[in-house]
């Protein structure tokens, strides 16, 4: 009972690599001091290490200028910088039942505030459904497509490629929410058509909380949504219009920074398809063993490939007191309730009590999800006894 079991890594990715923590320790002992801020020797190299960084996050997802990515605390703020600074107003905004509270209450503003209409499309195992679903909604006012690249409750793919294909035939802004995808699908921004691209560091990408970021295509306009000093332009009366500047308000997260790139640097090292496909095949025999156990409901399961995210429910059994019973009895971490995402559940159908949410990650080992499924078992056969 001294060894955990943790399935939680759509929440954050657990362990964090040697190298990640090594980054941050590098950061704090060697790198303590602030970029932009000062000409001397330690804030320009500093300044030149997030630069690499900067490099390497354009790199991995086909970003042109690196320039064009500027760092955030989260996806939340960055999907608030681009949900609220996109200046949408008067018009219509598509997405989707399975998004993340980070884009549907920021979209809620925008229609509570600016006049804005919500459409919503819903998952489809054909994307050929998801594509026509989307072109029965745009009207001549639809200003803007935003979506999360894959469900933090069900796993479900968006083809974002597809989808963005539609935006540039429209006109329609695009904006792709990568929390839970970054770090296991490869993302090409100029492939996808993706003109505002958010992550998060803490998630797949490897790296410690309190990091993301936001790359926003040239020629896509911005109104700041925080203003304050950048180092640089400092006689502006406002937030200056140039990326990164416009978005990076305040002394950045250094360590944070340093562990992203980290980050990346590990997934490179390993190869994005090896932990895909390792994160996959855990799914999958998960998937494949519990739909076998008729107490076990499994929810939203097309049989197609999806991210490493399953969402069940057991009959007779609430899903907080599962996720107890897993935690206190078996050392599995999983996370109960409704994931900040309350339409998903609606869709699903467990709006009232919600569902218990299993996510691997490229730490976990066939040997870890079989002990998960003997304990789901136990637990079963206890309650029917």
């Amino acid at each position: 009972m001294n060894r955990e079991y943790y399935f939680d890594h759509s929440a954050t990715s657990n362990p964090k690599p040697k190298q990640v923590i090594d980054s941050v320790v590098e950061a704090l002992t060697n790198f303590n001091g602030n970029p932009s801020r000062s000409s001397c020797r330690k804030s320009i190299e500093i300044e030149r290490r997030i630069f690499g960084i900067r490099e390497k996050i354009a790199n991995f997802f086909n970003i042109k200028n690196p320039l064009q990515i500027a760092f955030t605390k989260n996806s939340t703020e960055s999907l608030n910088f681009a949900i609220k600074g996109s200046n949408l107003e008067n018009c219509n905004i598509i997405t989707s039942v399975i998004e993340h509270n980070s884009v549907l209450r920021p979209l809620n503003s925008l229609r509570d505030n600016k006049n804005v209409s919500l459409s919503y499309i819903h998952p489809h195992k054909e994307t050929s459904e998801v594509i026509n679903e989307i072109l029965s909604l745009i009207t001549p006012n639809t200003k803007a497509i935003v979506l999360n690249h894959i469900s933090n409750v069900t796993g479900y793919i968006f083809d974002i490629e597809a989808i963005g294909k539609i935006c540039k035939k429209y006109n329609l802004l695009f904006i792709v929410d990568s929390s839970q995808s970054a770090g296991f699908l490869p993302i090409d921004v100029e492939k996808s058509n993706i003109d505002i691209l958010c992550f998060t560091g803490h998630k797949s990408l490897m790296g410690i909380q309190g990091i993301g970021g936001i790359f926003v295509r040239e020629g896509v306009e911005l109104s700041p949504v925080l203003e304050g000093g950048t180092g640089s332009f400092s006689k502006f009366e406002r937030q200056p219009q140039k990326m990164p500047e416009l978005l990076e308000a305040g002394t950045n997260n250094i360590p944070g920074i340093f562990s992203l790139g980290a980050g990346i640097d590990y997934i490179n090292e390993i190869g994005l398809d090896k932990i895909r496909d390792h994160e996959y095949k855990l799914t999958k025999f998960f998937i494949d063993e519990i739909s076998k156990i008729p107490e076990i409901t499994i929810y939203d399961n097309f049989n197609i490939f999806r991210g490493p995210v399953v969402a069940i429910n057991i009959k007779n059994i609430s899903s907080s007191e599962l996720s107890d019973i897993l935690s206190e009895e078996f050392n599995i971490y999983t996370r109960s309730g409704f994931h900040c995402a309350p339409l998903v559940h609606k869709y699903l159908g467990t709006y009232e009590s919600g569902c218990v949410r299993f996510s691997f990650g490229y730490s976990n080992t066939m040997e870890e999800v079989l002990y998960c499924i003997n304990a789901l078992k136990e637990i079963i056969s206890f309650f029917n006894n």
